[in-house]
């Protein structure tokens, strides 16, 4: 293999393949193109302008600040972890064009510009709490019509970043609240679903203040397994390979309630398990004790999404030396997850919207294109593999058939 003093590179193998950089006119990522024209849709410019200000004064203003926070926002959604990625990025042509067009000649932003913008513009009070009300006013877009809202359901309405010695719901209330308030005054129905962790009297009781159901798993305990103990034994006979699953409803008032309340109990027994599996939950809903634990059971999905949130925007990736700095570095990595999210539920064909955020990244986002500039425009010329010619137009009609009403 030799270097052409052209810039080209050969190689012996095969004389006639040459290799050449052209880093300026070449991406990695324009597949990115499509959430773009999605967020354009959505009226994200005037989210921005309504929750976020831009605290600099004179001239210095070479990025503007809605550039910045899209670069923030897509690095993420591209699977870049660190704001070290911008050094890569700044010349790339997919980054250059998710600008207005009065940037589309110029650069994106270095390392040290973004850092700055994410660990001292966006951690400003009024900055960080308007992250917060932006994730949730996008999140809320009535792209899809639906009236019933299960809290817990794939999009992610809140994060807050805690110190790891408190409790996981500490500051249920503030989060919660809140968020089923606003659906609530939208004339939508909101069911809650949620874990252990969340097996609060206080929470159950602001709850039923609101009319609002929900269905919230119960740790065991000596005297809900004393209610259930015929259950607990497995019948004679041979056992079936298939799980033997019983259920009973039950009226139960812990010590900390102020009345009782429906607990449904679901016991299986496994083949080759000596005890069976045990679960309870405090619901208030009418449905049969199957149609309720079913319900409660899509909480692995939920799960699953979670880890979809940390693996592919990188929630966890928080490595700043304040809390605060980390505590605002979480909300891009949430927006980003959701407006991916939004993408999928929402424009995505049925055939490929069961992808994980990751198969996004690596099938849809991640396709390589080619820059041609012409006089009057620009011409991106897109690899076809994952993301064929058919599917991106398909995905670009439904985009552009959205229909959605601002907040």
């Amino acid at each position: 293999m030799g270097d052409a003093t052209s810039g080209l590179v050969r190689f012996s193998f095969n004389p006639q393949l040459r290799v050449e950089f052209r880093g300026a006119t070449v991406t990695s990522d324009a597949g990115l193109l499509l959430p773009r024209e999605l967020d354009e849709r959505l009226g994200l410019n005037t989210l921005i302008e309504q929750h976020l200000a831009d605290p600099r004064t004179g001239h210095n203003r070479q990025f503007p600040l809605r550039d910045l926070f899209r670069q923030s926002i897509y690095s993420r959604l591209a699977g870049y972890e660190e704001t070290n990625g911008a050094e890569r990025l700044a010349e790339d042509p997919t980054f250059r064009m998710l600008a207005p067009r009065s940037r589309e000649e110029t650069s994106v932003a270095l390392t040290s510009t973004l850092h700055w913008f994410e660990t001292d513009v966006l951690a400003e009070e009024w900055n960080y709490q308007g992250l917060a009300r932006f994730n949730t006013e996008l999140v809320q877009r009535e792209a899809t019509g639906t009236r019933r809202v299960t809290l817990d359901d794939g999009d992610c309405l809140a994060a807050t970043l805690r110190p790891g010695n408190v409790h996981s719901a500490d500051g249920w209330d503030k989060v919660l609240l809140p968020v089923i308030d606003r659906y609530r005054t939208r004339g939508r129905t909101v069911v809650v679903r949620a874990d252990t962790a969340f097996a609060l009297p206080a929470l159950y009781e602001a709850l039923e203040r609101r009319g609002v159901p929900y269905a919230i798993r119960l740790p065991t305990n000596d005297v809900l397994e004393r209610a259930i103990e015929d259950l607990l034994v497995r019948p004679r006979g041979k056992p079936s390979h298939a799980p033997l699953i019983r259920y009973r409803s039950l009226q139960y008032r812990a010590a900390s309630w102020e009345r009782p309340r429906r607990v449904i109990a679901k016991v299986e027994h496994h083949l080759g398990e000596l005890f069976p599996r045990v679960g309870f939950i405090v619901t208030p809903l009418t449905g049969t004790n199957r149609a309720v634990v079913r319900f409660y059971n899509q909480r692995g999905t939920a799960e699953h999404w979670i880890k979809e949130g940390k693996a592919a925007t990188h929630w966890t990736r928080l490595s700043c030396h304040r809390f605060r700095a980390n505590e605002v570095r979480l909300l891009p990595g949430v927006i980003a997850y959701n407006l991916g999210n939004l993408l999928r539920r929402v424009v995505l064909p049925l055939a490929i919207q069961s992808w994980s955020q990751a198969s996004l990244q690596q099938r849809l986002f991640k396709t390589g294109g080619r820059l041609i500039r012409h006089a009057r425009y620009f011409v991106l010329q897109l690899a076809e593999s994952h993301l064929t010619s058919t599917l991106f137009r398909q995905i670009v009609g439904r985009i552009e058939r959205l229909a959605w009403h601002p907040t």
